[in-house]
């Protein structure tokens, strides 16, 4: 809210619960982070942040790395979608269309302000909006799986204007990226959950 760098001070304003805490529908949750994301999107050329040809780049090289380090965890076939979709979201990348993302958007990073809920912990990427409802995509996979995968992209796609594609194939990327983070660092059931819906929608 205020800043002395002088001091090396910063005056922050206090949240409330996180999003995760409240236990609401996905379908609102999803309504929650869609709002909140939205108000972080804006054209920010020439800031020094990662891009998201960077970030893509990075997300295949983990990816490739980790799924051999851990003994090939998930199918070779959700690597190989995986880092097909990362090489569109690579070539993809525009510097003119791109926008400041928070970069890891989910309930737990979600907490209460007076005036609806604020995003924290950000990675912070100078990329397409795309990226943070890729994020999305990721998260709760059991439910991803009660019906069509598509419909939850298609869905965050409508509800934000943006492109419905780029959303699946980033949700891809992410998915398997973070399915094998959470096993490397044995978070289990919800990395196993990931690579088995990863699986799933490679097929």
């Amino acid at each position: 809210m205020r800043a002395d760098a002088a001091r090396g001070a910063l005056l922050l304003e206090r949240l409330g619960r996180s999003l995760h805490q409240l236990e609401l529908p996905l379908a609102r949750r999803h309504e929650i982070l869609c709002a909140a994301a939205a108000k972080i999107w804006r054209p920010a050329a020439g800031c020094g942040l990662p891009t998201g040809a960077d970030k893509g780049r990075q997300l295949a090289g983990f990816v490739t790395a980790t799924w051999e380090e851990l003994g090939r965890p998930c199918s070779e076939r959700a690597i190989d979608y995986a880092l097909a979709c990362a090489a569109i979201r690579i070539e993809a990348h525009d510097d003119e269309r791109a926008v400041v993302v928070h970069g890891d958007v989910h309930q737990w990073n979600a907490l209460q302000a007076r005036s609806g809920f604020k995003l924290v912990d950000p990675d912070g990427l100078l990329a397409e909006a795309e990226y943070d409802m890729g994020i999305l995509m990721r998260e709760d996979p059991i439910e991803l799986l009660q019906g069509d995968p598509h419909e939850r992209a298609r869905w965050l796609a409508a509800r934000c204007n943006l492109d419905a594609t780029a959303i699946w194939q980033w949700g891809v990327v992410e998915r398997v990226a973070t399915g094998l983070l959470l096993t490397k660092i044995e978070l289990q059931p919800v990395g196993r959950e990931m690579l088995t819906a990863a699986d799933h929608v490679a097929r």
